[in-house]
């Protein structure tokens, strides 16, 4: 079975301990360990390695990782020890210590659908979100070229450009957070569900013209899902296509259209999405998530001066007084592609989505689908953003599935309703 290398965390130290039997070529105990990094080298039990790799010895065998980072540079980050099954191994990263999963990719799959969302969602939507994660696994292993930087894009005077690869990893294949797949091992305990998943999909993945199917998804589409280029490279894939969250043949609006996106992000259009009760929401979002519950429309405030001190926070450009967001270029679902910041000393156009969504926010705003109006409180100047959807919007919609999984829909039919012309093949 394939095996993968997952990336965990990186720090200055780690601490870890062990429930179970492993074997090593270091001295360890069951508990209290700690490794750092001294003069390059792995500094563990006063001793220092090059690497470390810990092996279970039996099935019930796992480790502890503590402070594991989630949710990185989201709104909801925060720390949480973890547990893990397979290889424990240590390498050094940059100065620091960062911790490394060997693991087979179906457990790792077990994981990362437990991780992504509730372990309760229906059997249909966990079905399909296996075959999805697998899928967008083998499509980044199977790329003949690596993209070695993860900031692409150009910087001029006049436009700052930037979208964010995967594939800056080159000591590991993936790591645990967003920036690839949500993987928290085995701390968020999988109900029998999610294992009969991966059981019952084993090494199926999706496929377009002979090829896995690089099978993105997000939290909410907003309605309307997303095109590839909107988001990354200027390159698109006819199995990720805008297409309307419903199930009746609903024409798409022109919404690249700036009267048209105003229209229908300050409406409330009928939409798989936005359809979840509460029941579903507890399904498919972990508790973190359901702190985020204005996903399908949403509306972000700020004043004058807090947005002039927000973007030159976030960008590292003094615009001076803000005194415009100018929507440049809008995608198929709304989204902004390219936005022109208007301040007193400044104009740049900013893009890609995913730029736009860290310069106007503390973290990430929820998504690039947004319609600004300025208006005046207690005669201060503000900046009101009104959005739809929480995410890039590209692909599988999570708590649109998880909708779909409800209403009686198989898993067969969700994927073919994200991916239209994709095919299930074993690999």
């Amino acid at each position: 079975m394939r095996r993968i290398d997952v990336g965990i965390l990186r720090a200055a130290e780690i601490k870890f301990d062990f429930i179970g039997d492993f074997c090593s070529g270091a001295p360890f105990s069951a508990k209290e360990n700690v490794v750092s990094v001294v003069d390059g080298k792995l500094f563990f039990n006063s001793c220092r390695y090059d690497n470390l790799c810990f092996v279970p010895k039996g099935d019930g065998s796992r480790f502890l990782l503590y402070d594991v980072v989630i949710g990185v540079n989201f709104h909801w980050q925060r720390k949480e020890n973890q547990l893990f099954t397979g290889e424990l191994h240590f390498i050094v990263e940059d100065g620091e210590v960062r911790a490394v999963n060997r693991l087979p990719v179906e457990d790792y799959l077990v994981s990362v659908i437990s991780s992504e969302m509730s372990a309760t969602s229906s059997l249909e939507l966990l079905k399909a979100h296996t075959i999805i994660s697998r899928s967008w696994l083998y499509a980044q292993l199977q790329r003949s070229e690596k993209v070695q930087q993860s900031v692409l894009g150009w910087e001029n005077e006049d436009e700052i450009i930037r979208w964010y690869a995967r594939e800056d990893h080159t000591l590991f294949d993936f790591c645990a957070d967003d920036h690839c797949q949500r993987y928290q091992g085995v701390t968020r305990a999988a109900n029998p569900n999610v294992e009969r998943a991966v059981r019952e999909t084993n090494d199926i993945v999706l496929k377009y013209d002979g090829e896995v199917c690089d099978a993105r998804f997000s939290k909410c589409c907003g309605g309307v899902t997303e095109r590839f280029s909107a988001c990354w490279e200027n390159e698109d894939y006819d199995y990720l296509r805008a297409l309307r969250d419903c199930g009746d043949d609903e024409p798409l609006p022109d919404l690249t259209n700036e009267a048209s996106a105003r229209e229908w992000i300050e409406s409330e259009p009928l939409a798989f999405c936005s359809n979840a009760d509460k029941g579903v929401l507890s399904q498919v979002l972990n508790g973190y998530d359901q702190e985020t519950n204005d996903f399908y429309r949403w509306r972000v405030e700020y004043t004058q001066e807090g947005l002039s001190q927000l973007i030159k926070l976030r960008s590292g450009v003094d615009f001076g007084i803000i005194i415009d967001l100018q929507p440049v270029e809008r995608a198929a679902s709304g989204r902004l592609v390219k936005l022109r910041v208007v301040g007193s000393k400044r104009t740049v156009t900013v893009g890609k989505e995913l730029e736009i969504r860290r310069w106007l926010s503390e973290s990430h705003l929820y998504s690039s689908a947004f319609v600004v109006d300025k208006v005046e409180k207690e005669g201060v100047p503000c900046f009101v953003l009104k959005g739809a959807g929480w995410g890039h919007g590209v692909g599988l919609c999570q708590i649109g599935a998880a909708v779909m999984g409800e209403k009686g829909y198989t898993f067969e039919q969700i994927l073919k309703h994200y991916y239209p012309g994709a095919v299930l093949e074993k690999i």
